[in-house]
């Protein structure tokens, strides 16, 4: 069976590396250091910082296990300029007007780990990722949505 890559921008996984380092250096050694606090103060069945102290390592070491596993199958995806100027791709930002209210927006198309809808960061998995896609701008786009169809037009495409 082959590893599936995991498609990131530079600086999604660059963010994603300093948590896990984060994690590793610091809130590790944290919780054990609270796990062995709260393991002095006695009885364990009734001890509820002992309990929340091991729920929370649990925790840290899934994410260190996740993160780990996603960064080993990473794959830092930079689109060229040249490429960018053409069509939307992975990387790309995106200017695109609602044809019905003329509001532009901006996306950035990025992996599923950094989406980030606030910041105009919209996983490539997206409706309107998958929409916008391999198009270039001057098109109109049509995103099927919950309250039906939205038609956009591609004001600008580039890589940074």
């Amino acid at each position: 069976m082959a590893t599936e890559t995991v498609p990131f921008t530079r600086e999604g996984f660059e963010k994603l590396k300093l948590e896990l380092e984060q994690l590793k250096t610091v809130e590790r050694p944290k919780i054990i250091r609270e796990i062995a606090d709260a393991r002095a103060h006695g009885d364990l069945s009734e001890n509820a910082e002992y309990h929340a102290a091991k729920e929370k390592q649990g925790f840290i070491e899934g994410r260190i296990a996740d993160l780990d596993d996603k960064l080993s199958r990473g794959q830092v995806i930079e689109p060229s300029e040249t490429e960018a100027e053409a069509r939307v791709r992975f990387g790309t930002f995106v200017t695109v007007s609602d044809e019905e209210t003329g509001e532009a927006k901006t996306y950035r198309i990025v992996g599923d780990l950094e989406a980030d809808l606030e910041r105009g960061m919209i996983s490539m998995s997206s409706p309107i990722a998958r929409a916008l896609l391999g198009k270039r701008a001057g098109e109109l786009v049509e995103v099927r949505v919950p309250k039906g169809i939205v038609e956009y037009t591609i004001d600008e495409v580039r890589a940074r």
